[in-house]
């Protein structure tokens, strides 16, 4: 072992080494292709907004004219009714077909995989003309024992509405897509949980309904707000079949005054309007189901700005200092 005066007889003879190593300069790395990337988006943001501000033809008065209008709102309303019930429509039927993918019995997983596989491998534009045409396939609808005696019957141009066939093509086209959604949650779940939950003598059901679907949810609620946002938007595909939602309520405005470009800029700013309110509500669901994960809540984030926000003026302060 090397004694504490040789140490010291060394440091005597060599005072450099006792001498304070130099700091090293730290200095930013330069990003000249990040600089000419923003100043390319800063020139065609600046291109856009002189088109909106000195284009007439946008007819901006015309937009704030039709915006709140009766028949817009109404058609907003309908919108926001269609695709309610359509979304819980696909939420309700998604989590019967996955629980059916998922299932020991074979015929049950073959109906929900081939479900699954039409309702997604068919355009919904294709299914909404479909089920609004559904007379001229079964003319008659009827209602009793299967090869049996019908207890109910009607015409099917009677009972097909074209808001029941808009409910019925985007809520089983939303229920192929949540099928695969809930699915992948309850996978995600660790199969310790439900053999913990069998073991405390709980049955199937129960073991999903209190165990398998509460802790499936942190992965299932964010796909769940984008179909949401996409099914509100997916809505506008109903015109097709002359519903009067917020398209078509602005297509009967335009058709009779002519002012094409300004009624389809009412209703696209009502889309987004309605999007990022979504999008609000599915950041604050999300921040609610992920409670405990930091890179799911408001602190983390704020915690990780914080810190970069540190480190940027630490290197500042340093590299100022050596100048």
């Amino acid at each position: 072992m090397v004694s504490e005066r040789f140490v010291m007889a060394t440091l005597e003879h060599k005072p450099e080494v006792a001498a304070r190593p130099e700091r090293i300069r730290a200095i930013p790395k330069r990003h000249p292709g990040r600089w000419a990337v923003a100043l390319v988006i800063v020139v065609l943001g600046l291109m856009l907004l002189h088109t909106i501000l000195s284009n007439p033809r946008w007819q901006w008065g015309v937009v704030g004219d039709y915006f709140t209008s009766r028949r817009i709102l109404a058609g907003l309303l309908s919108t926001f009714l269609l695709t309610a019930i359509a979304m819980a429509v696909g939420i309700v039927l998604g989590v019967v077909l996955a629980v059916m993918r998922l299932s020991a019995n074979p015929l049950m997983r073959s109906a929900a995989s081939a479900y699954i596989w039409f309702f997604r491998g068919t355009p919904v534009f294709v299914q909404i003309i479909f089920w609004f045409n559904i007379s001229a396939l079964f003319p008659k609808l009827s209602l009793g024992i299967p090869f049996g005696p019908e207890f109910v019957s009607g015409s099917a141009n009677t009972f097909i509405t074209p808001f029941l066939a808009a409910i019925l093509a985007l809520g089983l086209n939303e229920a192929a897509y949540m099928a695969e959604i809930v699915r992948a949650g309850i996978i995600s779940v660790d199969p310790g949980q439900t053999e913990a939950a069998q073991a405390l003598g709980m049955s199937r059901i129960l073991t999903l309904r209190r165990i398998v679907l509460p802790r499936a949810m942190r992965v299932i609620i964010p796909p769940t707000g984008n179909q949401a946002i996409g099914m509100l938007k997916t809505t506008s595909l109903v015109s097709v079949i002359a519903y009067t939602e917020l398209l078509y309520s602005a297509q009967l405005i335009y058709s009779a005054n002519y002012k094409t470009i300004p009624l389809l800029l009412v209703a696209s700013l009502w889309y987004l309007l309605a999007t990022t309110v979504l999008s609000i509500g599915q950041y604050y669901i999300e921040r609610r189901f992920g409670r405990g994960n930091a890179h799911l809540s408001h602190r983390g984030v704020m915690l990780r700005v914080i810190d970069y926000l540190r480190q940027r003026r630490r290197i500042a302060t340093d590299v100022g200092g050596r100048a």
